[in-house]
């Protein structure tokens, strides 16, 4: 397991959160191997992404998100997903000032008094979702990933949800959609590629992708689900060579 202390000295160590055996069979592979997650989005991102985790600044506010997954416990033999898998996604209203309409996990940033980093995801899932916190079961924290854009160092982390409580969008002046994804649609290549935005004739940035229920996946969320399937050996063969403009699939998903 690895230490990691965010930019307040709130502390956190990457690793499983439970035992073996109260870990779904299908997602083990994942909760083993957390540092798996950092490689695959460094590799995808080069040197750049590697000096960014390096040079992040301490005062950066500590964050965590819950990436949710339901499904069977036991269903396979392989390590595959079984066929009721899926996870839990918010789209942003498109009002809000920073990141309109994007699609997240449920999360936000460090409350004093949390129990960081699973209280504050799951604090936050819980005001956005209306979800019962004592309906999910945390496995594995993962490393943190700096967003640069919000300021935020962010710790996701990884649970199962056995028996799933009700959701919905407590605040429409906040969350547009609280939508439970199914993974079979996320890892279809169908639903998969890459988006690209390009100023003057140079690319500033490109990164997976996912269309799923009219909505576009990309950025921190689209980026750490594809790290996720890659290291869980979920990924199916998909045309990495399709890149899109991103800007028209904003327009596509109907966000600014």
């Amino acid at each position: 397991m690895t230490d990691r202390t965010g930019g307040d000295g709130a502390h956190t160590v990457a690793g499983p959160l439970t035992s073996n055996e109260s870990i779904p069979s299908w997602l083990r592979a994942l909760t083993d191997n957390v540092d798996g997650v950092t490689d695959s989005v460094n590799n995808r991102g080069g040197d750049r992404t590697r000096l960014l985790a390096l040079t992040r600044k301490r005062s950066a506010r500590p964050a965590s998100v819950l990436v949710l997954f339901g499904g069977s416990f036991d269903p396979t033999a392989d390590g595959t997903p079984p066929v009721d898998a899926d996870v839990l996604l918010t789209q942003r209203a498109n009002t809000l000032r920073n990141h309109p309409g994007q699609v997240a996990f449920p999360g936000g940033a460090l409350d004093p008094g949390d129990d960081y980093p699973v209280g504050t995801a799951l604090r936050e899932a819980q005001e956005e979702t209306g979800l019962d916190p004592d309906s999910v079961v945390p496995l594995a924290q993962l490393r943190s990933f700096p967003v640069p854009p919000s300021g935020f160092d962010v710790v996701p982390v990884i649970a199962h949800w056995p028996t799933p409580s009700a959701v919905r969008a407590v605040d429409q002046g906040e969350t547009a959609r609280v939508a439970r994804v199914p993974l079979r649609d996320l890892l279809s290549p169908d639903n998969r590629f890459q988006v690209q935005r390009s100023v003057m004739g140079g690319r500033v940035y490109r990164g997976p992708a996912f269309w799923v229920e009219d909505m576009l996946v990309w950025g921190f969320t689209g980026g750490l689900l594809a790290a996720i399937f890659e290291t869980a050996g979920w990924d199916v063969p998909w045309d990495t060579d399709d890149v899109r403009d991103l800007g028209d699939m904003l327009d596509r998903a109907g966000q600014r």
